[in-house]
């Protein structure tokens, strides 16, 4: 057999890993006519087909099945005896990738890096807000910020707590609308609705009740933060996660309406691949978000 090359080798496990060359190339920082050049060598080296290309999605030989399933796992306990050496030896450096969904709050979210930078100054730091659910592994990122019930049990959770939905609106507007003493008053109200949580109605809980109140539509946005404003602003009811309306109460822009209902509430996590060796700059973050995040989240 000829020399082996285990850039290679290391290209072609990304490629299948990301889905694409395109993906790989994106998270290797090389050119995709590098990483197709590499994974035709190591075809041409091996003297078989490993990856079937056609234009809509790449799809793995026999052959290829065969030789990622042990690449990937070489090349994993490689990985991992470098995260080893260097959890013992370096302090957090390199670039972290975090997602979170775009309805946690600015503030929030911008506070937590702050203190990431504040404490690992050697961390380069990117934040995804998507709505989208995101294949960590395929688009190389780091660790997830996540609400709701989770969908992937190949990852690593660890509970932060629970986000609630309440009603709020200004006072000033509360002042000149009609009266609002139970759920079924609000088709009396304005409401600016935030549209992933549905265009048709609100469901509320009580303590001894469920209600669906249906909504006529007239405001909506898919932005969370336009909402709180809009509801700040005078411009009717909303149901909001409570966590982004701690300042707004505390300065008098918001108040809690129907205070005996609430929405739904959302479990909270950190979540990230499962990995033998955890490198030190997300080992770092997910310590210090954990700590940083759990005061704001109510269990």
């Amino acid at each position: 057999m000829n020399n082996m090359d285990f850039n290679e080798t290391a290209v072609f496990v990304k490629v299948v890993q990301a889905g694409s060359f395109s993906a790989a190339a994106r998270q290797l920082g090389l050119p995709t006519s590098t990483i197709s050049t590499r994974v035709s060598r190591l075809e041409a080296r091996l003297g078989t087909t490993l990856l079937q290309r056609t234009t809509r999605r790449l799809s793995l030989t026999e052959a290829g099945t065969v030789y990622y399933q042990h690449a990937s796992l070489g090349l994993g306990y490689m990985l991992e005896a470098e995260a080893a050496i260097d959890e013992a030896r370096q302090q957090p450096q390199g670039k972290l990738k975090i997602t979170a969904p775009a309805d946690l709050g600015d503030n929030l979210l911008a506070g937590l890096l702050e203190d990431t930078q504040r404490e690992f100054p050697a961390l380069e730091l990117e934040l995804i807000l998507t709505d989208r659910y995101i294949d960590l592994v395929a688009d190389g990122v780091d660790v997830a910020i996540r609400t709701g019930e989770l969908r992937d049990s190949s990852l690593i959770a660890k509970p932060l707590g629970t986000i609630r939905w309440a009603l709020f609106a200004n006072l000033d507007y509360l002042k000149q609308a009609a009266p609002l003493e139970a759920p079924q008053d609000l088709h009396l109200h304005r409401c600016v609705q935030f549209t992933p949580l549905g265009r048709d109605a609100w469901n509320l809980i009580s303590s001894q009740n469920t209600l669906t109140i249906p909504m006529q539509g007239r405001t909506m946005a898919n932005n969370i933060g336009v909402v709180k404003s809009m509801a700040e602003n005078e411009q009717g009811v909303a149901l909001l996660p409570t966590i982004i309306c701690k300042q707004s109460i505390t300065s008098g822009k918001l108040i809690r309406v129907l205070p005996e209902w609430q929405g739904k509430a959302d479990p909270v996590h950190l979540v990230y691949p499962k990995q033998r060796f955890m490198p030190p700059k997300l080992r770092a973050f997910i310590d210090l978000a954990q700590e940083k995040l759990k005061s704001h989240f109510l269990e």
